[in-house]
Parts: C-alpha cells; structure tokens; sequence
C-alpha cells in the first residue's frame, strides 16, 4: 500500500457532482484525480492511471457502484485498491452492505466539498488501524 493518498480515481455519472468532486479534492485536497462517468470508463481510464483511492457512486445507469467495484477487484491492477462510496442513500443497511463489499467508508451526499478531501483522509488512514 502505497503510504501517502495521492491518486483517485472518481467514477460519477452525474456531470455537475462529478465536476465539483473533482474541484474540490484537487483545489482543496491536492489530489490528483481521474474522473469516469460510469463503471464501463472506469475499466478503461484504470488502465493508464494507477489509483492509490477509488471513489465510487453507488447508483449509477447500467453498472452500478458495487458492481463497478467488483469489476476492479477482479483486475490485478486494482485488486487491492481501497474503495470510498458516495450515496445519497445511507441507510444504516446500505451502509453495511456497501462496507461488506469490502469499501472503506461511505459519504452521503449532499456532501460539503470543502469537507470531502479530509473525509477521504480520514477514512484513508483508519483503513490501517
């Protein structure tokens, strides 16, 4: 595992969640991040961007967000790459059930994007303990 969280890949289908996502985690984080607006380009964008954090809506037209991450465990580039989803249904039940699929946490939405890059972080660096 890499030490420091530096790359995420952000799979969102939602163009204007997607756009400030991603303004918020490289303006306000420093990330550098790589977006795909569904499951289908997050396999492909994968390929040449090696991600140190995946982060993945869960509803989302055709693969879905646990779908998508089952996908990328399938593939040795990202078989062991952590997983934040994003949802704006966080029941309880739905919580568990996307932490069963192996994700490290999950953010409802609507999320604060001033927040979101130290949610990450802090998600990121429990991941270990």
């Amino acid at each position: 595992m890499s030490a420091s969280l530096q790359r995420i890949l952000y799979v969102e289908d939602e163009v204007d969640i997607r756009t400030v996502a991603k303004l918020a985690l490289e303006a306000v984080g420093g990330f550098e991040v790589e977006v795909a607006a569904s499951g289908d380009e997050a396999l492909l964008r994968v390929r040449d961007f090696a991600p140190d954090l995946l982060l993945l809506d869960v509803m989302m037209p055709g693969m879905d967000g646990p779908a998508t991450l089952r996908a990328l465990r399938a593939q040795a580039q990202t078989e062991f790459v952590p997983a934040i989803f994003m949802t704006a249904r966080a029941l309880p039940g739905e919580v568990a059930a996307l932490k069963a699929e192996g994700a490290l946490g999950v953010i409802t939405k609507p999320f604060d994007p001033l927040a979101l890059a130290d949610q990450l972080r802090m998600f990121w660096e429990a991941r270990d303990a």
